[in-house]
């Protein structure tokens, strides 16, 4: 015979182990509560306004305030022809600059074989850049392998 206690905890922990596999799946695959850790200076405002970009579109990114970020991207390892101001890891990869939450969502989605995304500079449009009224200035994210190779991953 099952005691009334012995239900009620058995029960309560598959709820608990159902809610913890749900969101470990949803991390997974870019789905809310995304795991992103962001490097940047703090004085940077448009890095904080990409950060809130990310907490918009659920991801949970966990900050660093950093005073030599050229320290931080040579030791990650971020070709110098990407580098802009901020940097991040989303699971394996690399993210430097503006990159849209989209674009994370679909390197996570699609998985290539590529250390990062990059919006190289500062485009004016970019998330955490843009002005509201301001014309759209189009730029490309990159993708980018260590070797320093880069492709068009989308155009914004």
């Amino acid at each position: 015979m099952i005691t009334r206690r012995a239900f009620v905890a058995h029960t309560g922990g598959l709820a608990a182990g159902a809610l913890w596999s749900r969101r470990l799946l949803a991390q997974a695959d870019g789905g809310p509560g995304t795991p992103i850790t962001v490097y940047k200076s703090a004085s940077c405002v448009c890095c904080a306004k990409w950060v809130d970009h990310l907490r918009a579109h659920g991801f949970a990114p966990v900050v660093h305030d950093e005073e030599d970020m050229d320290r931080i991207k040579d030791e990650m390892g971020v070709p110098a022809d990407v580098r802009s101001c901020h940097t991040a890891l989303l699971d394996r990869y690399l993210v430097e600059g503006h990159v849209p939450a989209a674009d994370l969502r679909r390197v996570l989605a699609e998985r290539p074989a590529v250390a990062g995304l990059a919006v190289p500079k500062m485009p004016r449009s970019t998330p955490g850049m843009a002005v509201p009224g301001d014309a759209h200035e189009p730029y490309e994210v990159l993708s980018f392998a260590r070797d320093g190779k880069t492709l068009v991953f989308a155009r914004h």
